[in-house]
């Protein structure tokens, strides 16, 4: 008897947690799936702020798939759950009661991707980006960075445009908010996509993306890996700020040019792709539908958008790197959107540039030294990494 009771009491603690665990589940959650047991009828999905949740589903589970950009769930397709991929995106709507999932709708993670590089190139194609230097009226006046000094560029507004401006402390696009014109302020980063004219110096928006941010420069002191976070001592001010590091961040690394050309380039000694004076990854030229269109020189934001994504373990303390970032709420804490490794030729261009010698920048063999950015005045002069990052 004794047995028996101790039988029925683990079952019972069993079943009080089986309880426990699907009361947890929120009655809406929207994540990524992370694993799929097909025997169990579960799914586990991390939600926005990285928590796990198992979501049941049961026999009259709604199980929907929607493409990349719908509003609404009117061109949805009825689906398997043998149809659902590990890193798809889904929305789950759940019983407040039992628990079960009612609803899952699915956005694949594969659509998710082709539409992200169908869409930035868009945004290349028939898009600028710049800081905002003037605003008058109906029209924007950007300031564009190449690799052989600055140019300006005009945005045209109307009604018709569509604002959207990013949140302080997240590097998330689909955390931008709603805005308007009147948000828009001299000093911000901002990208437009509309119809573009041949020289690629004017733009009727159709959309606008802007944001205020921040770049730094600075020579790595120590490395959190766990908790994903840089500790960077700035130049010229030495002053110490932490940068965290999220999946939304993007990691690039310029590479070594004190050795390519203290050594010479592989196979004769043309610069390698995304170096000043290279072209394209496989290819030549600028890239194609560039912010200076006509055969300019590629914009900076362009050059480092081509620079390759390294894993965090590719930093080392001593490394000399640029941090692009949203304007957070706390002094000295930064959330990165980039941050550039090896970044001592772009802070040389940029100090060049400020001093009207950009045409030796990028082929002077030399590296400058951690203190050698001083000439920029305290600041970056001209250096702006994208703040937009599509």
């Amino acid at each position: 008897m004794a047995i028996l009771y101790e039988r029925v009491g683990r079952f019972a603690l069993l079943a009080l947690c089986s309880l426990l665990a699907l009361a947890q589940v929120p009655e809406k959650l929207v994540g990524t799936v992370s694993s799929i047991a097909l025997e169990k009828a579960t799914l586990d999905v991390k939600g926005q702020d990285g928590t796990p949740i198992t979501v049941h589903l049961t026999t009259e589970t709604i199980l929907q798939r929607v493409a990349p950009g719908e509003k609404s769930l009117k061109n949805a397709e009825t689906i398997q759950v043998s149809d659902i991929a590990v890193g798809d995106k889904v929305l789950v709507n759940s019983d407040p009661a039992s628990g079960m999932a009612r609803r899952l709708v699915v956005m694949s993670a594969t659509a998710i991707s082709k539409h992200d590089e169908a869409d930035k190139a868009a945004w290349t194609a028939h898009g600028i980006s710049g800081i905002v230097v003037a605003k008058t009226g109906d029209d924007l006046t950007l300031r564009l960075r190449t690799l052989q000094g600055s140019s300006e560029a005009h945005v045209t507004v109307s009604t018709n445009t569509g604002f959207r401006k990013y949140a302080a402390d997240s590097v998330r696009f689909s955390d931008a908010k709603v805005s308007s014109l009147s948000e828009v302020q001299v000093g911000d980063q901002l990208r437009a996509r509309g119809d573009k004219s041949e020289d690629g110096l004017k733009v009727t928006a159709n959309e606008i993306v802007f944001g205020t941010f921040v770049t730094k420069a600075g020579t790595i002191t120590a490395i959190d890996a766990e908790h994903k976070s840089v500790a960077i001592k700035e130049l010229n001010t030495n002053r110490a700020f932490n940068v965290k590091l999220t999946a939304d961040s993007q990691l690039k690394q310029m590479p070594n040019f004190a050795a390519m050309f203290a050594g010479g380039a592989p196979g004769g000694g043309a610069p390698p792709s995304g170096a000043p004076g290279g072209g394209a990854p496989g290819g030549g030229g600028p890239p194609s539908g560039g912010p200076m269109g006509g055969g300019r020189p590629p914009d900076i934001a362009q050059m480092v958008e081509r620079m390759p994504t390294v894993a965090m373990d590719a930093l080392k303390v001593g490394d000399t790197v640029v941090m692009s970032s949203t304007k957070g709420a706390v002094d000295n804490e930064y959330t990165a959107i980039v941050l550039l490794d090896n970044a001592e030729m772009l802070i040389r261009m940029a100090t060049a540039q400020r001093s009207g010698q950009a045409g030796g920048a990028a082929g002077t063999a030399g590296m400058p030294q951690a203190g050698g950015a001083a000439a920029m005045g305290g600041g970056l002069g001209g250096l702006e990494l994208p703040g937009i990052m599509q």
